[in-house]
């Protein structure tokens, strides 16, 4: 007989409640022995008035036979008349049997009652059998050897033995199993301690499919002196009740670990872990490959062929678990398969190894079918994975001889609801996957795929995206080319996260560069970023309100931060201004690091405040870092000492500045950014002086021939003199525009840099702009040869009026190199 553990006691509160019996014990002579507390309240006698006495005087019962006579080693049943202490007379049915030490009968136990309704008439008889044969409560008596005395007919069916075939075993004679010892030790502990011991045993008897659940109680049995007489074991079947328990502890349970994450393959590994070994002893998890690209799969039942891919295997192999440590290579399971079968049907599917469907799948690969004898596997149960009305995988479940009983149809509806709860966790962790996709390749697409090459700064970045957990995130960085080789830094952060903040971030940074074409001051860039930004945000609210985006994460209150600068390579200056974003890190060439002191100003999308711009010197050699508060925020500390560890990391020698930038990055994100964090280091270059050349120009027509002949002679000094001819066309165009159109004071400055670059700044701050000559006007056509002979030009405004600009190309050998 095979016998499972018992479970922890489960205490059921007052026992007084059960029936009342009264146990009473004698000696060879029938004087009472034992009386116990049942018979009291049953009989009313007390210990002191029945211990001594004839049983059969104290409760003027007909003769019993003798213990010792030729019947006293059989049991009797009958119902008699009991009298009461009180005088009445009780019909109670009374049970004999003997009570057996070292093989030698000393004595009898008898068990009365319980007592009939008083009511019940001439049903009392009835009744009163009922405890010897239909009673629910099964009851055992051991004696102090813990050899079986007595037992009950509902005991009598539980252990499907006689009470003759039991009498003078132990427990551990009738059930084999260190279950069956624990017991025996507990009713031992029982004798020993004379405390109560509860608790369940599983018991399979011959014919079951699966194993019984009884709850026992063991109590002492005791004579009026207290000496031990024996055990009294009580069991009530609990199998269902266990059952029903066990189903909802691991639907709780399911409900509790399934879904912790939105990653599909960690969805499906706990799924096996929930299900192994408390449904089956093998568990597997296959999607379809669509899936785990975040594609939709297609609706409905899926007919034929499919292409699954495995993302989570658990197997307990003689109590060893054996776990799918990643996702596996796509399989084809063919139409004949029980996996393409179970999609076909889109139904649960129950097979045995011996069905023709399970037999020839296995038949078709000897490695399976090896391991399947090998581990005796015997039930199969396939599940599909459906989730709001779209099939997404299967799950199949498989019991070993670890678990003899095969799989019924409560172990199917648990298993659906498993596998239906998992569905749902899945089917949102595909979703997550394909709208992360789609943020991060647009956030991919948006960002610069690489920085150009600038002669004012040397530039190093890193772009790190948050974990899947919180999302695609806003975060960005930009070097802009602006006119006379000045360079705009940008870095900014998108408030929220997926796939609305990725665009907000494309529109802020497409709407930084155009901004940053008409060179105005960092401040200024800031304010009208500041008006965008609120404008997106009311136009984002009037989407919502009119049902723009119904399904769609909320777009609106767009907000951000950001901080803008502007490097000037000729005088080695450089201007910024921040809306709510993280201060710079300056590093100066003697290795000292600190945060620059700049306005706070408020993060966009606030309006109404302003944004105040700083200048501060850029030595040769110095380092300039610009970062979101991904890379200095964390769960595990403050923030200050994120920003001290990012300080000193950056004053650690480095070869380069791409070795520097790694550096930090592991630095302050060692376990990898819970959000997105972007990081740019910027080494700012002096433009030699000798390749720029200033003039001061009279606001008089005779100053233009004489700019023009400097210009050239400047040009044929630099090596430039093919540049000579286009050169004095733009620069008598542009002075004398200025002197005509302008104010004074009047200056010409040529830059030697990648390009040959012409300025000519005057007091107006009118910006010209390009118009249509007639064909006998005198005027007209400047701009117009301008834009034609050079390869860009542009117009900023300055603090003394405006600046016009414009550069031309040079050849290869012309353009100045830069040391690293």
């Amino acid at each position: 007989m095979e016998t499972y553990g018992p479970s922890p006691p489960d205490r059921d509160g007052d026992r007084s409640s059960g029936p009342l019996l009264a146990l009473v014990t004698t000696d060879l002579r029938g004087a009472v022995t034992g009386w116990t507390p049942g018979a009291e309240r049953l009989l009313g006698h007390t210990v002191a008035d029945a211990v001594g006495r004839p049983v059969t005087e104290l409760l003027d019962l007909p003769d019993l036979p003798s213990a010792d006579g030729p019947d006293g080693r059989e049991e009797r049943h009958a119902v008699l008349p009991v009298r009461h202490k009180d005088g009445r007379l009780l019909v109670l049915p009374v049970s004999r049997c003997p009570l057996a030490s070292d093989d030698r009968v000393s004595g009898s136990v008898l068990v009365i009652g319980p007592p009939p309704d008083p009511t019940a008439g001439r049903e009392g008889e009835a009744l009163s059998g009922w405890l010897l044969a239909d009673s629910p409560i099964a009851l055992s008596v051991y004696d102090t050897d813990l050899r079986h005395v007595w037992q009950s007919a509902e005991m009598r069916s539980i252990s499907g033995m006689s009470g003759e075939a039991r009498r003078g075993l132990r427990l551990t004679d009738i059930l084999a199993g260190p279950e069956a010892v624990e017991w025996e030790e507990r009713m031992r502990r029982v004798l020993t301690t004379g405390e109560e011991q509860v608790g369940d045993l599983r018991v399979r008897l011959p014919g079951d499919a699966r194993p019984r659940v009884s709850s026992l109680s063991a109590t002492p049995l005791r004579d009026a002196q207290g000496q031990m007489l024996g055990v009294c074991v009580t069991a009530t079947d609990v199998t269902e009740a266990r059952r029903s328990r066990d189903r909802l502890a691991l639907l709780n349970d399911a409900g509790i670990r399934i879904g912790s994450t939105l990653d599909v393959t960690r969805t499906g590994r706990e799924l096996t872990e929930v299900a192994v070994p408390r449904l089956s002893d093998f568990a597997r998890v296959d999607l379809l490959e669509v899936l785990l690209r975040g594609d939709e799969p297609a609706p409905g039942p899926l007919v034929g062929a499919v292409r699954l891919r495995r993302i989570a295997e658990l197997n307990v192999f003689e109590g060893v678990p054996e776990v799918l440590s990643a996702a596996t290579d796509a399989d084809v399971y063919l139409a004949s398969s029980p996996a393409a079968l179970c999609l076909a049907t889109g139904r649960t599917a129950l097979y045995r190894t011996t069905d023709p469907v399970i037999s020839s799948w296995l038949a078709e690969d000897p490695v399976r079918q090896g391991k399947v004898e090998r581990l005796g596997t015997h039930s199969w149960l396939l599940v599909p994975v459906t989730a709001r009305g779209t099939t997404l995988g299967v799950v199949m479940f498989v019991r070993n001889r670890s678990t003899p009983e095969p799989f019924d149809p409560e172990d199917i509806s648990l298993a659906e609801d498993l596998v239906g709860r998992a569905a749902v966790c899945l089917d949102n962790a595909r979703r997550f996957t394909r709208e992360r996709t789609a943020a991060l390749a647009l956030q991919r697409s948006l960002l610069p795929q690489r920085l150009p090459e600038q002669s004012a700064v040397q530039v190093a970045s890193r772009y790190l995206p948050a974990t899947p957990r919180a999302g695609v995130g806003g975060d960005w960085y930009d070097v802009i080319g602006l006119s006379g080789a000045r360079v705009g830094l940008v870095v900014g952060d998108v408030v929220g996260h997926g796939i609305h903040a990725a665009a907000a971030m494309g529109r802020l940074r497409t709407a930084v560069r155009t901004l940053a074409d008409v060179d105005p001051t960092p401040d200024e860039l800031l304010t009208r970023l500041d008006d965008l930004v609120i404008q997106l945000s009311e136009e984002s609210g009037t989407d919502d309100e009119a049902g723009g985006d119904p399904g769609g994460e909320a777009a609106a209150d767009i907000g951000a931060t950001c901080l803008y600068a502007v490097y000037d390579p000729v005088t080695g200056r450089c201007s910024l201004a921040r809306a709510g974003h993280p201060p710079p890190v300056l590093v100066t060439p003697d290795g000292t690091a600190e945060f620059l002191e700049l306005p706070a100003g408020p993060p966009l999308g606030l309006g109404g405040l302003p944004f105040e711009s700083v200048e501060v010197p850029l030595p040769e050699g110095s380092l300039l870092a610009l970062y979101t508060d991904g890379l200095v925020e964390s769960r595990h500390h403050d923030l200050d000492v994120g920003l001290e560890t990012l300080r000193r990391a950056l004053i650690t020698p480095a070869d380069s500045l791409e070795t520097l930038c790694d550096h930090a990055v592991k630095t302050l994100l060692p376990d990898g950014p819970t959000d997105d964090a972007a990081l740019l280091l910027v080494r700012p270059r002096i433009l030699d002086p000798g390749r720029v050349a200033m003039w001061d120009v009279s606001a008089d027509g005779a100053a233009v021939a004489q700019v023009r002949a400097e210009s050239t002679r400047r040009l044929d000094a630099w090596g430039l003199g093919e540049a000579g001819f286009v050169t004095e066309l733009v620069v008598s165009e542009l002075v004398t525009n200025a002197i005509r159109y302008g104010g004074s004071p009047i200056q010409l400055r040529l830059i030697h840099d990648r390009a040959l670059i012409c300025e000519v700044s005057d007091a107006s701050s009118t910006a010209p702009h390009m118009r249509r000559a007639r064909v006998f006007d005198e005027g007209g056509r400047g701009l117009l040869l301008v834009a034609q002979l050079t390869q860009r030009w542009g117009t900023r405004q300055t603090k003394a009026g405006k600046t016009i600009w414009c550069e031309q190309a040079l050849p290869t050998a012309a353009t100045p190199s830069w040391p690293g």
